[in-house]
């Protein structure tokens, strides 16, 4: 019963259970009814229980479910009450009910997490038990990127429900990069039927000799989109596309040879991408590159409306490692620059981030983008996500942006889990689960006011060297149980963490993660087929730089 991932406020455990039998009904009051649905379907499946509509729960059905809204609670704040009248949850609203209604299945068990029962005379309880919940955070997040290696449909909808299990209520969805286009843009047909796929891969980092030489690619249609975003609301999940510009944009330019610097390359030889790295090629700054992207922006809000999820008005635009040799070697760039009387490439990266904010916001949305958006100068009502350590957020902060703390050194979970030579190719810093348990998403230095302006915090997977479902699950769990915990939680400060008793509870919800089928790294260290032996990676030696 204490076993709960993330930790909750408060838990006061009672002395009985409630029993769950062919009797037990569900029933879902006003404004609750999708989260009856929701949980009607994954315990129907798991328990094999006929779990019908109920009335209101009072003494005649003892062993029945019942979901209602509190206004005084928090919009995401919960209640569960289970004693000998039922269990009740209660939420500040649909959302509270169903992030309550996760914490009810884990006290279920396990086997709660199961797609079919092991056992027809398996006896269900949940024990008499009150727990008072809520998030410390608004924005608790993951940032998955298919473009680098595509991931069906089917995973991206699986990735939604692990979400959901730990509480997460944003996914980052990094559509766009130099190795591939994800997301069909109608008007534009030859981002997909060109810029989606790529002739080979690098495996491993991209000083490593060796190539896959199977064509990769994949992208969604608009209905697959429509189809995701109605999963995650359904979930009280937002989706916040991430379309990039004007760097990691080859895909887009191989598509489009006329978005790039022409004067400069020869961009109508450009391919696909398929290597990893920072890439010159990087969108031209000019007026028919700007019309061309907000063609493709309009589409996107279509697919994407604003009012799916409290977060759903973000359009995440990149703005990262964008390389301005291009722009300083380019006659069309240099002219835009003096036309526009800007000092530099910096301010012309400016305009460009500048332009999007200012046509999103007319439109009722919320650019973000990563901390480079800062250098040019950034408008009022944008948003960062700082990656490159806490320095862009506290910048942000202090200058009135509100802010998503994801620093690579804490939060990129393609970096490695362990110093040892089985760890399948290893990038970056060693991250182990204590790690990111201890990771702090509000830097000390920040005023009360600053603090908040941090509306959350993510992980970030970044997938160059995850070419699949199994290898993506390796590196998220369990450490993204811990940045969960970490982005919920009331936790003390990181030294005085008690991560001994985050162990322990991991130790019942690494079953809950076998029965969902997630392929995370045990704690023992790889398996044998997790391994990837002869495969290069980027070992950084010493500690990460500091804040």
């Amino acid at each position: 019963m204490t076993e709960l991932i993330p930790a909750p406020r408060s838990v006061v455990a009672g002395s009985g259970e409630v029993r769950l039998t062919a009797h037990s009904r569900i029933h879902a009051g006003t404004g609750t009814e999708g989260v009856g649905h929701w949980l009607r379907t994954v315990l129907r499946q798991a328990t094999g229980l006929p779990l019908r509509e109920g009335r209101e729960l009072d003494a005649t059905e003892p062993d029945g479910i019942g979901l209602r809204l509190d206004p005084g609670l928090g919009p995401e704040a919960y209640r569960l009450v289970s004693d000998r009248g039922g269990v009740l949850v209660e939420g500040g609203s649909a959302a509270g009910v169903f992030l309550g209604a996760q914490t009810l299945r884990q006290l279920l068990g396990p086997d709660a997490f199961r797609r079919a029962p092991l056992r027809r005379d398996r006896v269900w309880t949940v024990p008499h038990v009150t727990v008072e919940d809520g998030p410390r955070f608004r924005w608790r997040g993951l940032m998955l990127d298919v473009a680098r290696h595509f991931l069906p449909k089917e995973g991206v909808l699986r990735y939604l429900d692990l979400m959901a299990a730990h509480k997460l209520n944003v996914l980052h969805f990094h559509l766009t990069d130099d190795q591939g286009w994800r997301i069909e843009i109608q008007r534009y047909p030859k981002l997909t039927e060109v810029g989606s796929w790529r002739a080979r891969t690098k495996i491993g980092h991209r000083a490593s000799p060796l190539w896959d030489d199977t064509p990769h690619g994949g992208h969604y249609t608009q209905d697959d989109i429509r189809e995701i975003v109605a999963y995650a609301a359904e979930r009280h999940i937002s989706v916040v596309p991430e379309i990039d510009v004007p760097g990691h944009s080859q895909a887009a330019i191989a598509a489009y040879p006329e978005l790039g610097n022409s004067d400069v390359v020869d961009t109508a030889s450009l391919t696909v991408w398929d290597t990893w790295g920072i890439n010159p090629n990087v969108l031209a700054p000019t007026d028919d590159t700007v019309r061309f992207y907000e063609g493709v922006l309009e589409e996107v809000l279509e697919l994407f409306p604003a009012d799916a999820a409290p977060f759903s008005p973000f359009v995440h635009i990149g703005g990262d490692e964008c390389l301005k040799d291009q722009w300083r070697a380019s006659d069309t760039a240099q002219k835009q620059i003096s036309n526009l009387g800007l000092a530099d490439e910096e301010a012309l990266q400016g305009w460009f981030i500048g332009h999007f904010n200012t046509w999103l916001a007319a439109r009722g949305r919320r650019l973000i983008g990563w901390d480079e958006i800062l250098e040019g100068g950034l408008a009022p009502g944008a948003a960062v996500s700082s990656w490159r350590g806490y320095a862009g957020g506290v910048a942000a902060a202090r200058a009135g942006h509100d802010v998503v703390m994801c620093p690579e050194q804490q939060v990129y979970l393609d970096h490695r889990q362990d110093a040892g030579p089985d760890e399948p190719v290893p990038i970056g810093y060693v991250r182990t689960l204590e790690d990111v348990y201890r990771f702090e998403p509000v830097p000390s230095e920040l005023t009360p006011e600053e603090t908040a302006r941090v509306l959350g915090t993510q992980a970030n997977v970044w997938t160059e060297v995850m070419e699949n479902q199994d290898r993506v699950d390796y590196q998220t769990f369990p450490r993204l149980a811990a940045l969960a915990e970490v982005a919920w939680s009331a936790l003390p400060a990181p030294a005085e963490r008690d991560f001994a008793d985050f162990e322990r509870r991991m130790t019942a919800h690494y079953r809950r993660l076998d029965a969902l089928g997630v392929a995370y790294r045990p704690p023992t260290g790889p398996l044998p087929w997790q391994r990837r032996p002869g495969v290069l990676g980027r070992p950084i030696d010493g500690p990460p730089p500091n804040r």
